[in-house]
């Protein structure tokens, strides 16, 4: 399979990880719905959510033999079809041990999309030596945008959850089929493993991961903890602990999100400009100090300055991550992008057992420290070093150089 031009495959990849967020916003937006049909309780909505997590973090063993076996061209594409199915079901489910079910089926689809697309997407800046990660997990806010707005038009429209969901289904289908052709092709991923020699012939074992590679999970972990903890304790902080109207707390979410999506769609000028490294290092900086200081200091401006130092410091976190990871291979990859799972996971219940015993706002610090975590990790983690365009330009035909890996 030919190579596609550079700006053909980032536009593919890019329709994944906006597939993605255009899922998971869709069924997100219908919990309600969900809620009244199923006549569940608030406990048993979040298990449900719950189960969600625990598919995609339980679903590394199996990411990693098919990220091995498939490539990640074809497993994109299969979790994309197969996440258009668990949608489907949600929307007709009868009770609620099957919800459970699907919603556990779609975290194992989402854990195999996550690591697929993210292998594309570093092996998209090996391939033409160019950045382009940080705007495609931006495109992944992009779909969970649109999805609140499509869920917001059709149910003016009907309360119909199955008819939404097909509506959803039919532009979903769409992405993955226009993305098809544009993806790169697949190619043997190196992997974490020692090689033995059996009758004169040399095979591969799997190993286990490399100090290294637990390094750059710790720091997908803490990353994910200060990026989930925010979405979901900074209206409850403004409205509980900093007294701000019911009107004015909603916005702490608002201002995480729109800077991280501002901030996603410059990082990687920064990470050509000063290196993935430094970004990382400087961005979990401002997070842990911006937050740090708004918490001292108290008040609304305040506490909006320092969610915004959140959402700018932490938006190039996963991305770099993610890129470094891929480097080590499939299988680290599949390892660092479940324990990032994991921290999205738990760290939101984390903060609510700190906070329980502490009050919120040491809840809040826990998630400066976690961004604090993120920078004293980086220091050890061995950084992509990228070349200046300056001293040393790089062919402009599309196809400089050949695909001979999916990192």
């Amino acid at each position: 399979m030919p190579t596609p031009p550079f700006s053909r495959a980032k536009w593919s990849i890019a329709a994944l990880f906006c597939f993605l967020g255009f899922q998971y916003g869709t069924w997100v937006s219908r919990l309600p719905a969900l809620k009244t049909r199923l006549d569940l309780g608030a406990g048993e909505v979040g298990l449900l959510l719950m189960a969600c997590g625990a598919g995609a973090a339980a679903a590394f063993p199996l990411v990693a033999v098919l990220m091995r076996r498939l490539g990640s061209r074809t497993l994109s594409l299969a979790s994309a079809l197969a996440l258009i199915v668990v949608l489907a079901a949600l929307s007709v489910v009868p009770n609620y041990p099957l919800a459970l079910l699907a919603v556990c089926a779609d975290g194992v689809a989402v854990g195999c999309l996550n690591v697929a697309m993210n292998a594309q997407g570093a092996a998209l800046e090996s391939s033409y030596d160019r950045t382009a990660m940080s705007q495609l997990h931006a495109t992944f806010s992009a779909g969970l945008l649109t999805a609140a707005l499509l869920t917001s038009g059709v149910t003016s429209l009907t309360q119909s959850v199955p008819a939404h969901f097909a509506v959803a289904g039919a532009v979903l289908l769409l992405l993955p089929v226009c993305a098809r052709r544009g993806l790169l092709p697949d190619a043997p991923a190196p992997t974490e493993t020692v090689s033995t020699k059996t009758d004169g012939q040399r095979t591969r074992r799997w190993s286990l991961p490399s100090g290294l590679t637990l390094l750059m999970g710790a720091a997908m972990t803490f990353g994910t903890i200060t990026e989930g903890a925010m979405n979901d304790w900074s209206t409850l902080y403004l409205k509980d602990t900093v007294k701000a109207s019911s009107t004015v707390a909603p916005l702490g979410i608002a201002v995480v999100s729109a800077t991280m999506l501002l901030a996603r769609a410059c990082a990687d000028r920064w990470r050509d400009r000063w290196g993935d490294g430094p970004v990382v290092r400087a961005g979990s900086a401002l997070a842990a100090v911006g937050l740090g200081l708004a918490l001292l200091t108290g008040g609304v401006p305040a506490t909006l300055l320092g969610f915004a130092c959140v959402g700018l410091g932490a938006a190039a976190i996963t991305p770099c991550v993610y890129v470094a990871a891929a480097e080590r291979g499939s299988d680290a990859l599949s390892l660092v992008a479940a324990m990032g799972t994991t921290g999205l996971l738990a760290g939101p219940a984390l903060i609510g057992f700190v906070a329980t015993a502490g009050g919120l706002t040491l809840g809040m610090a826990t998630v400066a420290a976690s961004a604090l975590a993120v920078t004293a990790t980086a220091i050890w983690i061995p950084w992509n070093i990228r070349r200046s365009p300056e001293r040393d330009p790089l062919p402009t035909t599309p196809d400089h150089k050949d695909v001979t890996t999916l990192r």
